[in-house]
């Protein structure tokens, strides 16, 4: 792949809880600079300032997942009144390792049509990806996970927030992912991608997205 494709793949991210606003519109300038699809910030630093044709995403229920559901999408709503063309949740991961299907499923619902219905008002489109916290599951509960995501009507599923212990992406999760969800959505690998051969390796189980902090490094290792 060229660095070109790649770049049109990232969403470089900045998370990091002690960011300024300094940071964010640093982050912005670098993103133009390596022609990536999007930034990845936190809701805070929304409304962005200067981004010209980046792609503006955020996070919700960040980073345990473990937040009420009305929250999850009061926060999500919020965001894309604020700009935000994507909306990146957390599900409740403890409700998964539960077997709480339902409950994960009616809170993806909630983020995706509170996000439908502020990006209808707000005259933009805006879609949702699903923070699966793949590490922290077993295999057969990313595919219970992946499955509830196309159920509720989310647009991308996701590996990682890359603050979990368990740890962050792998090609094995993606795999799986990918299988489960086909062609219906997206797959973001995110949380710990720091070399062109981990982006590779990603991509090449069938990642359509990557979240990168580091992106400049990654995409040194691909050729123009």
């Amino acid at each position: 792949m060229k660095k070109t494709d790649v770049a049109a793949m990232i969403d470089h991210t900045l998370l990091k809880p002690e960011s300024t606003p300094d940071d964010f519109a640093s982050l912005v300038e670098e993103a133009k600079g390596l022609g990536v699809l999007a930034v990845c910030v936190s809701p805070s630093a929304l409304p962005l300032k200067d981004t010209g044709d980046l792609v503006i995403a955020t996070v919700c229920g960040f980073p345990s997942g473990a937040v009420a559901p009305q929250i999850k999408a009061a926060e999500a709503a919020l965001a894309v009144e604020q700009g935000a063309q994507e909306v990146d949740m957390v599900i409740n991961i403890g409700a998964a390792k539960a077997g709480l299907w339902d409950d994960v499923e009616a809170d993806i619902r909630g983020v995706v049509e509170a996000v439908a219905d502020a990006a209808k008002k707000a005259g933009h489109d805006a879609l949702v990806k699903v923070i699966i916290e793949s590490a922290a599951l077993e295999d057969d509960e990313i595919v219970a996970a992946c499955e509830a995501s196309v159920r509720a009507g989310a647009h991308f599923v996701k590996t990682s927030t890359g603050f979990h212990p368990a740890g962050g992406a792998s090609a094995h999760a993606v795999a799986i992912m990918r299988k489960t969800v086909g062609d219906a959505l997206g797959v973001k690998a995110s949380g710990g991608i720091r070399s062109a051969e981990a982006a590779r390796e990603m991509i090449e189980a069938g990642a359509s997205r990557l979240g990168l902090s580091g992106s400049a490094a990654v995409l040194e290792g691909f050729e123009d």
